[in-house]
């Protein structure tokens, strides 16, 4: 019987399926490293296609983290015991979904609107985005991390199978994670907004998404350095399931990014553009 709250050693086999569905779970519970990001450039896609197109490449990118991760915890190369890890990963995540957005939506300069108001540039995010995001986001620890390194890689037999924990634990995120994108996309694509209003609103909802869920992730980056036990704080919730167990201040970002502003701006641009569409 599978021991996804606390596993022990386990055989070859078993381990291998305990790190597979730990990955499905990790990608449905929320989870900060995943689901703002995901949101973000799958809302952008403004379709059930491109959505899951956008969450399948960022998560392929976190599997590979992961893999290599599992494969230096095997080798002992790397401690991943080390303070402060989170607090590093959301300060560089949080510069990247900052840039992600300016790319997204750029204000336009001074001396271009002086002739009269001008609206700020939409552009597409390119497929590489997600793909250096899902890298760089991989390297969040927790708990699920913290089962894989310590408990999963080292069971394997040797170093040819010491990536393989952390790569099954990444596709059972991706299987989650590009089936939720599609559905972010397919969601905005579902609002009864003409092709033109539907991809204003959706970049500039993705857009303003990372913006603003990178300046909260700065500032908790930021904050977790220099108070330490701020990152600790956390409601115990009884639920014997990592990412459910203690909401803190990761379960907050997903919170004010995913809900806050994603879903919210969304809502408003919806109104904004065709007040007679009632979203949901």
């Amino acid at each position: 019987m599978l021991n996804l709250w606390n596993p022990g050693h386990l055989a070859m086999g078993l381990a291998l399926l305990t790190a597979f569905v730990l990955g499905i779970v990790h990608g449905l519970t929320p989870d900060e490293h995943t689901w703002p990001i995901t949101f973000s450039y799958a809302i952008g896609g403004y379709s059930t296609r491109r959505g899951l197109r956008m969450g399948l490449l960022f998560s392929l990118a976190f599997t590979l983290q992961r893999a290599l991760a599992s494969e230096l915890a095997f080798l002992g190369v790397v401690s991943f015991m080390a303070a402060r890890t989170n607090s590093w990963v959301w300060l560089v995540v949080g510069m990247v979904m900052l840039w992600g957005g300016w790319r997204i939506v750029r204000t336009p300069r001074p001396h271009s609107i002086a002739g009269g108001a001008r609206e700020p540039e939409l552009r597409e995010a390119r497929l590489w985005m997600p793909l250096v995001h899902g890298f760089i986001a991989g390297w969040g620890f927790g708990a699920f991390a913290l089962i894989i390194y310590t408990v999963l890689a080292p069971a394997m037999p040797s170093a040819a199978w010491g990536w393989v924990p952390g790569a099954l634990f990444g596709l059972g995120t991706t299987l989650v994670q590009a089936l939720a994108g599609a559905g972010f996309g397919g969601w905005a694509a579902s609002r009864g907004l003409s092709p033109e209003d539907l991809r204003k609103a959706a970049l500039r909802t993705a857009g303003r998404t990372l913006k603003w869920g990178g300046i909260a992730f700065v500032g908790a980056g930021i904050l977790t350095l220099l108070v330490p036990s701020a990152g600790q704080l956390a409601i115990s919730t009884g639920i014997r399931i990592h990412n459910l167990a203690h909401l803190g201040l990761a379960f907050l970002l997903v919170i004010l990014t995913v809900l806050g502003v994603g879903m919210g701006s969304f809502i408003l641009e919806i109104r904004r553009l065709q007040p007679s569409v009632s979203p949901p």
